[in-house]
């Protein structure tokens, strides 16, 4: 039987990695694992998460950088600093940060 996975983040949400120091907005969510074998396979074995739960794409900063992540679930924490990204594309997909996460905004052409 299949199980529904039912994602805990919601699109503008902001989280943050539990390993790793990043953090980003919820862009987009697969009900499960939806990347290629390459992608998976290249995390090493004992890091690896379980493809049957949901995946969050991240518009996503570090210290560095800005870029686009592909996390699971159970790597993920809710952003509680109330600081918001800096993400550069995030003013194509929402509005302006309040209340601790992104509204939803599409451009239409």
């Amino acid at each position: 039987m299949m199980r529904t996975a039912r994602a805990k983040y919601g699109l503008g949400q902001v989280v943050r990695h539990r390993k790793h120091p990043f953090r980003g907005v919820v862009f987009d969510v697969d009900a499960m694992f939806s990347n290629t074998d390459e992608w998976y396979e290249a995390i090493p074995e004992e890091s690896r998460p379980a493809k049957d739960q949901p995946f969050y794409h991240l518009l996503a900063e570090n210290d560095h950088s800005y870029y686009v992540a592909y996390v699971s679930e159970q790597n993920l924490v809710p952003d509680d600093t109330g600081e918001p990204v800096d993400h550069p594309d995030l003013a194509d997909l929402f509005g302006e940060f309040e209340d601790g996460h992104y509204p939803l905004q599409f451009q239409l052409n």
